[in-house]
């Protein structure tokens, strides 16, 4: 399996460059992994070294208060984060709490030898996912303290099949487990994986403390005006299809939508505004507007989303209907109610947890998407309920940082 699985990576290798001749995304895949060994030249022998690797952005924001706590308390360490994915990579390559932030490169032997000699971390703090055999053997063979965070397995992961054993085998380079729920441990357990501890998902922590931030913006207040706003966050095209709709159907002039797309590409942007009936501005032409006058609000840009969450009466999440739900925590944490796409959410243990709790919603077509929003409209005190109950449910959740904090302390 091994020998199968570095010959696949070899043929990766020389087919990756050739696609990235006519894909942007590999070609940013391709290109910032020539760019990860120079990065490292920053760290030195003697440096100490915390490394955190994340997926793409949700993995990252999973780290992110680990991150934020050892930069307070450990200010001699210095922090490497990597990711795989270049929509991680683009929007965190300046993360300011990082000394080092790169690609991971590929999963080849010689690749990860040398990616772990130059880096040479104390510990490796692995985000909810990326099992990569190469590197994880390389962990342990260096005896590298590697430990998960936030993690969570399914039964249907090779893990957990007969067939699995090479992966399982993979697993044991892990000290510890950081799991999210009582199944992962469950899991881990049944392949006599003991080491873990049911900790929760650190992003609880982060969403939680985004309420003691000034989460203000000037121009979203003047836009906003005090009127009935409908934030629609990370949206897909899929999503976008029912957000039309509805505002060129069924939205009157008391209510006002602020759009925040996944994808900013220009013409796709300038597709969406043209789709829209009623009066729409972009972030990007905003200047010297009169804001108010406007109905839609596109941002057409990234950064700001978080913030703008602040301001929804309603919240809706896009990507559900997509490739897979968006962050649903962040506009929860301000105690709204969440609306988000009806297929692909049942990864997510928020999802199912605030659909038992009944605050949040999903739709799945036009009608769907109508009726719900016309209801919460005109219902405040069920807007009420539902956010209240979304609160709550951060509140009750936060603690994950902590436990894992505690742990790390007696490794550095």
């Amino acid at each position: 399996m091994n020998l199968l699985y570095n010959l696949l990576l070899f043929k990766a290798s020389i087919i990756l460059p050739l696609i990235a001749l006519f894909n942007k995304k590999i070609r940013l895949f391709v290109n910032g992994r020539k760019e990860t060994f120079s990065k490292l030249n920053s760290i030195s022998s003697s440096d100490k070294v915390v490394w955190f690797h994340a997926a793409s952005l949700g993995e990252f924001e999973q780290g992110r208060p680990i991150i934020e706590e050892l930069k307070k308390q450990y200010v001699n360490h210095k922090i490497v984060v990597t990711f795989f994915s270049p929509s991680g990579y683009e929007i965190r390559k300046n993360y300011k709490l990082a000394d080092v932030v790169c690609y991971l490169p590929l999963d080849t032997k010689a690749n990860v030898r040398k990616f772990i000699n130059q880096v040479h971390p104390e510990i490796a703090i692995i985000i909810k996912y990326e099992f990569w055999p190469n590197l994880l053997s390389e962990l342990k063979k260096q005896e590298i303290h590697t430990i998960l965070i936030s993690g969570i397995f399914r039964k249907k992961q090779s893990f957990f099949k007969w067939y699995g054993s090479f992966t399982r085998k993979k697993l044991k380079a892990f000290n510890h487990f950081f799991v999210q729920n009582e199944i992962s441990k469950q899991l881990l357990s049944s392949i006599n994986l003991n080491n873990s501890t049911i900790a929760g998902d650190t992003r609880f922590d982060r969403v939680y403390d985004i309420l003691k931030q000034d989460n203000s913006i000037d121009f979203i207040s003047e836009f906003q005006n005090n009127h009935y706003t409908v934030v629609a966050g990370s949206t897909w095209k899929e999503d976008e299809k029912l957000l039309v709709n509805y505002i060129n159907n069924f939205a009157d002039d008391s209510e006002k939508f602020i759009i925040a797309p996944h994808n900013i590409n220009e013409k796709q942007i300038l597709e969406l505004q043209k789709s829209i009936h009623k009066k729409s501005v972009l972030f990007s032409k905003k200047d010297n507007l009169n804001l108010p006058e406007y109905q839609v609000f596109i941002i057409d840009t990234i950064g700001l989303l978080t913030k703008i969450y602040s301001y929804a009466d309603v919240a809706y999440v896009g990507g559900g209907l997509a490739t897979g739900l968006h962050n649903i925590l962040e506009p929860a944490t301000y105690g709204i109610p969440v609306v988000f796409g009806g297929k692909k959410y049942k990864k997510f243990n928020e999802a199912t947890d605030l659909l038992d709790l009944k605050s949040v919603t999903i739709v799945t077509n036009n009608e769907d998407f109508s009726s719900i929003f016309t209801t919460l409209k005109n219902d405040k005190k069920l807007r009420e309920q539902m956010g209240n109950t979304n609160h709550k449910y951060i509140k009750d959740n936060i603690g994950a940082t902590k436990a894992i904090l505690n742990y790390i302390k007696n490794i550095l």
